[in-house]
Parts: structure tokens; sequence; C-alpha cells
């Protein structure tokens, strides 16, 4: 076979450029830290790295989720915390103003004290995050939690009861807040029976007093009809000569509450103390009801009370139900509160769990991807050393074989 000069020189010339093409390779992989240069290098293994580079981005995202919930779950437990401790102080202070030699004065003092806790409680209800969004508003984070109507001395909730939730893991979403309506607006108030009223007979006067709140609340959980047809009303049936029955609607209880009736002696009743006055109110009845369930915003309640300290003449029995109000519905607030720091106590646990899963999946992920795709320092090294002895020697040649001066030249 004849062989031309171009020929040759081509030849040549293709060996050179491929020597430098797999130098260049060498080279790039070893800059790049990177076996897999373009996707035909290794097929399989570029789309598993494509795949292990998506979970790390979406894992590097769940990361980024998980502080921001925390930080906000921290900043909502120093608040409920810090609204803890004032509500204590609120207990201890109407605890404290319940003192018969208490005077005007002194009572003014512990109002003015009151006030502060008021306006301090209100603040705390309405905290900012560092986005500046309410964090007891629900989802209308940027409307403040609650407002004050001046018009009925009462506070009001003006959010939801959205909770904003963050994905911490392909099937796990924390919410990072707690509704204000939840916590502070819907908490139950007193339970306490109505005023009596005589139905019947010739009693003079009719009262009822808490002589046990703990005992009541339990008989009006287990008894109280929520329908709309029941009445839930008692009655106290005084009967000649001297006894008494309390019969709910017109109807015994079982089993019958009877007993022996003496006017102005208390009748004690499921925490209740009845007292009836008047030698002619046998025979006679007495009516009372068991009052709906109310929720009251906690606020609001120790508004009433503070009214209720700054009034001279109230008297001693509406200044106890006062009194007996504020403390109920302030433990019934802080159990509100307690409860919510349990559940954040439990998501941070989880949140923490999850972000040490999170970190170990990651280690894992970036090592699979590094056997899959990083470069082997030592073979590239030694790839580009082998690449460059081959270019050398083609080189040398392809200058003698072309015999072309300018390579004699050159050489």
């Amino acid at each position: 076979m004849r062989l031309s000069f171009n020929m040759k020189f081509n030849a040549g010339l293709d060996g050179i450029l491929n020597t430098q093409q797999k130098m260049n390779r060498a080279q790039d992989q070893l800059t790049k830290q990177t076996r897999i240069l373009t996707p035909a290098d290794d097929p399989a293994s570029s789309a598993k790295v494509l795949g292990l580079d998506q979970n790390l981005e979406q894992v590097s995202q769940f990361q980024n989720n998980s502080v921001l919930l925390k930080n906000n779950l921290a900043l909502e437990e120093t608040v409920l915390t810090n609204m803890r401790t004032s509500m204590d102080r609120v207990k201890t202070l109407a605890i404290a103003s319940g003192n018969g030699t208490y005077t005007v004065a002194e009572r003014n003092a512990l109002s003015e004290e009151l006030k502060n806790i008021q306006v301090e409680l209100f603040d705390l209800m309405n905290t900012r995050n560092s986005e500046g969004g309410y964090i007891f508003s629900g989802f209308q984070d940027k409307t403040p939690a609650f407002a004050y109507d001046q018009a009925s001395n009462s506070y009001f909730f003006q959010g939801d009861d959205g909770q904003k939730a963050l994905q911490i893991s392909p099937t796990i979403a924390m919410p990072g807040n707690d509704s204000g309506k939840t916590v502070f607006e819907d908490v139950n108030a007193r339970f306490k029976p109505s005023t009596p009223v005589v139905s019947a007979g010739g009693a003079t006067a009719a009262t009822i007093t808490m002589s046990d709140q703990s005992q009541f609340d339990a008989f009006y959980r287990n008894n109280f009809d929520g329908l709309p047809a029941a009445t839930n009303q008692y009655n106290v049936v005084l009967t000649a000569p001297s006894s008494y029955e309390i019969q709910r609607d017109g109807v015994a209880l079982t089993p019958p509450v009877t007993g022996t009736f003496t006017p102005d002696q208390p009748i004690s009743f499921a925490g209740l103390s009845i007292t009836i006055s008047g030698a002619a109110a046998v025979p006679g009845q007495v009516d009372f009801t068991l009052q709906p369930p109310q929720k009251k915003n906690m606020l609001t309640t120790i508004g009433d009370f503070i009214t209720a300290l700054d009034n001279p003449n109230i008297s001693g029995s509406a200044f106890n139900e006062a009194v007996n109000d504020v403390l109920t519905q302030i433990d019934n607030a802080s159990s509100n509160i307690d409860s919510t720091l349990s559940a954040i106590g439990g998501r941070v646990n989880v949140l923490d769990s999850v972000f040490g899963t999170n970190e170990d999946l990651t280690i894992n992920n970036k090592a699979y991807r590094a056997d899959l795709s990083e470069v082997d320092y030592a073979a590239a090294i030694t790839e580009i050393t082998k690449q460059e002895i081959a270019l050398e020697a083609i080189s040398a040649t392809f200058t003698k074989v072309s015999g072309v001066s300018l390579f004699d030249y050159l050489r």
C-alpha cells in the first residue's frame, strides 16, 4: 500500500491530539475532583449522582426548616414561660386580696400592680418573631393577635386557628406556632349556678355560695345537659313540717337527696351551700340552674377583677365571687399554657431527632456520592504522567516519520 505524505502527517497529528485529549481529561478530573465529566463517561453512576445531589439539596432545605422551627418554638416557649410567671403573681395577689382586713387603699395598690401585669401580658400575647409576624395570630400573622375594646372593657382575638407548618422530612411537617385563641382566648370560665329564685312559698331570701369548687366542677361536668331543650334546672322543694328534697326539673334525683330544713341554715349539695331564709318558707320551692359553660379571655377576667378591686362599695359576697372567678380562670389559663409548653417540648424533641437523622443521611449520601463520582487522585496523577510521556514519545516519532524541517528545528 502506498502511503502519501498527507496520510502520514494526519496519522501522526491524530495520535498527538488524542494523547493531548486524554491528558486534558485527566487534568480536568483532577481539577474538578470528579471522574464523571459528562453523563457519557458513566451513565448509570451519573444518574445516581444526580439523584443523590437532589436528595442532598432536599435534606439541606429540611435542615434549614428545622433550624427556623426550633428558633420559633424557642421564642414561643420563652414568651409562655414569662407569662406563666406573671400569672402566678396574679394568683398570689388575688388570694391576698381576699384578706378581710385589707383597706380600700391596699386594694387599690393591688389593682395598680395588676394593671401593670395586665399590660405586660397583653404585650407578650402580641409578641412578634424575627420576621415581624405575630406568633399567636395563626395564619393572620400580620394582624396583632389581640386587641382591646374600650367600650366593653374587654379583650378579643383577631387571628385564626391556623398553625404554620414546615416540612422537616419527606413525611413530617411540624407546626412552628400555636394560635392564641386556643391558649388565651378559649379559657373556661368558672362553673357556677345561677342566682336562686323563690318560685313558691314565703321565703324572704335565698343565696347560693360555693363551698367546694372542685366538687361542683365534677358535678357540673357529669350533669350539665347541653341540648337546647334541657333546662338544667334544680329545685329545692320544702315540705311540711321541716324537710327538703332536691330535684332536677321536678324529678327526684337518684339516689334521692333529702334532709331536714332549718331556715338560715345552709343545705350542702354538690359543693354548693344553699341558704334559705324566712319562717314561712315551708312549704315552698327555690330554683336554680346550671349555667352554660363559657369561655373568656383571661385578660378580660383580670380586668373584671381590677374593677372589683377599685369598687369601694362592692359587697363581700360579690367580691368573693370576683376572687373565685379570677382564681379559677387563671388556673385554667395556666393549664392551657402548661399544655402548650409540653407540646412545644415534644415538638423540639422530634425536631432534634429528625435533625440528627437527616445529618446521618447527609453523611451517608455524600459518602455514596464520593464512591460513585469522586476522582482517585493517585490514579489521575498517574494518568497525567502517563499521557505526558506518551505525548513526548508520539511527538518525537511524528518528527522522525514526517521528516519535516520545522520539527527538526523544534527538536
